[in-house]
């Protein structure tokens, strides 16, 4: 299965980091929404990974992303199966209610970024969201750690 797929992370502290050639981000405790392409030939397996990286399992750092998984909670995933590539239209979508972090996951295309922070959990109201944009239902997946 391929599409689209948004982490839904918390930091329950404020944390600096640095994220590979981007350099140093200052990441605030409260939720972050990390939006994804699986449409290449492994699909949702990266979601595997991401979870792997986040609980340890991989030590690889690959994408920025890899950098903030093992300092966060990974809540769960939202999987958007669909051919279609709507990781920028999402990107485009979030940025209305919530924070961009400027250049992050991002490098492959012309968006400002595919991470954004918002304080308080909206993953019912990006469940909505998700749905309307993938013309179909998501599905929630939850890490095994």
């Amino acid at each position: 299965m391929k599409g689209t797929y948004v982490l839904i992370l918390r930091l329950n502290n404020n944390i600096d980091l640095t994220i590979g050639k981007l350099g140093n981000f200052h990441f605030k405790s409260g939720y972050y929404y990390y939006i994804g392409s699986a449409l290449g030939t492994g699909g949702f397996k990266r979601v595997t990974r991401h979870f792997n990286v986040a609980s340890g399992k991989n030590s690889t750092r690959k994408w920025h992303i890899d950098h903030l998984l093992p300092r966060s909670e990974v809540i769960c995933a939202l999987l958007l199966p669909t051919g279609e590539a709507l990781e920028c239209k999402a990107a485009q979508t979030l940025m209305e209610f919530s924070q961009f972090i400027p250049g992050f996951g991002c490098s492959d295309c012309t968006c400002k970024s595919h991470l954004f922070f918002h304080e308080s959990d909206i993953t019912n109201d990006l469940i909505r969201i998700a749905n309307k944009l993938a013309g179909n239902e998501s599905i929630i997946i939850y890490p095994s750690m």
